[in-house]
């Protein structure tokens, strides 16, 4: 057998290992038929690997030193299909990036000092730019000394604070896929948004929802996911995406005015299961979108008096802070961040 270095981590609400760019294949095919062996895929409970057997346990990150002026390390994020033979790197995960300063200072890919550090991130994903500040102690990356608890993981760890830059278009370079505020597809209102990640925002009340609905609330309702699954195919196909039955992308926010103190709520899809908690990226996309004038998300928010917009989820919620400018098509992002907390879990090897 063969193996590889890995640090095995939990980041924001996901979790999965991470590896040096460079210890794995140049070739895309070879990389990602190694990536399925040490995930276990495909396999219903990825029992022959260290995936979770969920979309949320079923990521890889890979980080390099950067070559780019001003950047620290390139970021490429995986997700590992379960149950099929497929590694889509189209998408970006901002749970999993809030592991990449952690990890590039574990392994030592940049210079580090004491106290606070900013490792500025280059996305492949989405060709965008993330500043990460995290706090080193004693010569370690701080996970546990801190206050910030994020819903959906338990206890408290110190903040890693994450500004994301240039996150408009990232995967179809174009905010508005299908060059339009708002489109109708089977009778039914959405938006394209592609900020932070992909989306198509629908109201959760034209499907019968009230927006609290919980994880289990969706197992059994295949009619309405084979229906989601339906509508978001053809909208990428109107956004000129070809066939994306196989792939993450775009993702499926079902959207409702807050109901818990915050300025709106979604309930995110992955896109074919029900997210536990929110993804940062879809979160980004969504609150974006809500602050510009004629989206189906702007219908449902309401507005903070200031930058910072509260995300409500099914877990609890979730901080995004915007600075925008301009409206309707002419809308832009100027930046967007947030706070995670991660947790190195096992450093070793892992065999394939």
């Amino acid at each position: 057998m063969k193996k590889l270095p890995v640090i095995y981590m939990r980041a924001g609400t996901s979790k999965g290992p991470f590896f040096d760019m460079r210890d794995l294949p140049d070739d895309p095919n070879l990389r990602d038929e190694i990536l399925l062996r040490i995930m276990g895929s495909p396999d219903a409970n990825q029992i022959d690997g260290i995936g979770g057997a969920k979309t949320v346990t079923s990521k890889v990150v890979m980080v390099r030193p950067s070559e780019r002026p001003g950047i620290d390390v390139d970021y490429l994020f995986a997700q590992v299909f379960i149950n099929e033979s497929i590694v889509d790197t189209k998408p970006t995960c901002g749970n999993m990036m809030s592991g990449v300063a952690p990890f590039a200072i574990e392994r030592k890919l940049m210079d580090i000092k004491e106290g606070k550090n900013i490792v500025n991130v280059y996305n492949i994903n989405t060709n965008s730019i993330a500043e990460m500040q995290v706090d080193v102690k004693n010569g370690k990356v701080n996970y546990t000394n801190g206050e910030l608890s994020i819903d959906g993981v338990p206890g408290m760890g110190s903040p890693i604070l994450m500004r994301l830059k240039g996150v408009e278009g990232g995967a179809t370079g174009k905010l508005f896929p299908t060059g339009n505020l708002k489109d109708t597809v089977q009778g039914f209102d959405l938006t394209m948004f592609d900020a932070g990640n992909l989306m198509i925002h629908m109201r959760a009340s034209d499907f019968g929802l009230t927006g609290l609905e919980k994880g289990n609330f969706f197992e059994s309702r295949r009619e309405l996911m084979a229906q989601l699954e339906s509508i978001r195919c053809e909208v990428a196909q109107k956004a000129g995406m070809g066939d994306v039955s196989k792939s993450v992308l775009p993702k499926i926010g079902l959207l409702t005015e807050p109901k818990e103190g915050g300025n709106i709520r979604s309930l995110y899809f992955t896109p074919k299961s029900f997210h536990p908690t929110h993804a940062v990226s879809g979160a980004v996309c969504v609150t974006a979108s809500s602050k510009c004038e004629g989206t189906i998300a702007a219908e449902l928010v309401t507005h903070p008096d200031g930058d910072m917009y509260t995300l409500e989820h099914q877990s609890g919620s979730m901080p995004i802070e915007l600075k925008t400018s301009g409206t309707g098509l002419d809308f832009n992002i100027e930046s967007a961040g947030t706070y995670r907390t991660a947790r190195k879990l096992m450093d070793g090897f892992v065999y394939y």
